[in-house]
């Protein structure tokens, strides 16, 4: 991944990008994000899960793939939130950000959004990637 590669969408959750090739379809988009949350929680049983029940989490960590489908929506880096104060969607951060511990849905406000765009996120972003290479290197570990 990319160092701009993550972003905040809510107090409690955490986006990632994943570039795939533009021939991808979403099933075979949501099949690999489905098989790498379950190759990471299997790696990592103490600190994540892919369990979609709450009850069964345990403290754990989510890691949710329902928004890699035909049709999902998730909410745009900088939109506005209908709440006071005019907190904005996060904005691509750095990994280094994410241990950050002010971290939070409201850090970002409509007044700080044209020093974000400053940053310009998506200048490194990559290239879009095999995915049936990425499932066949993930089925390797």
């Amino acid at each position: 991944m990319t160092d701009d590669a993550a972003m905040a969408d809510t107090a409690r959750k955490v986006r990632t990008r994943l570039a795939a090739a533009s021939r991808a379809v979403s099933t075979e988009v949501r099949g690999f994000a489905r098989d790498l949350a379950e190759k990471l929680a299997l790696c990592h049983p103490d600190q994540l899960t892919a369990a979609l029940r709450k009850e069964a989490r345990k403290g754990r960590l989510y890691l949710d793939v329902q928004r890699n489908g035909r049709a999902q929506t998730a909410v745009a880096p900088y939109a506005v939130r209908a709440r006071a104060g005019a907190s904005l969607a996060a904005p691509p951060m750095t990994w280094g950000e994410l241990d950050d511990p002010a971290l939070g849905a409201r850090r970002w406000t409509l007044t700080m959004v044209v020093d974000l765009l400053k940053r310009d996120p998506w200048s490194n972003a990559p290239c879009g990637w095999s995915l049936a290479v990425a499932s066949r290197r993930l089925a390797e570990i």
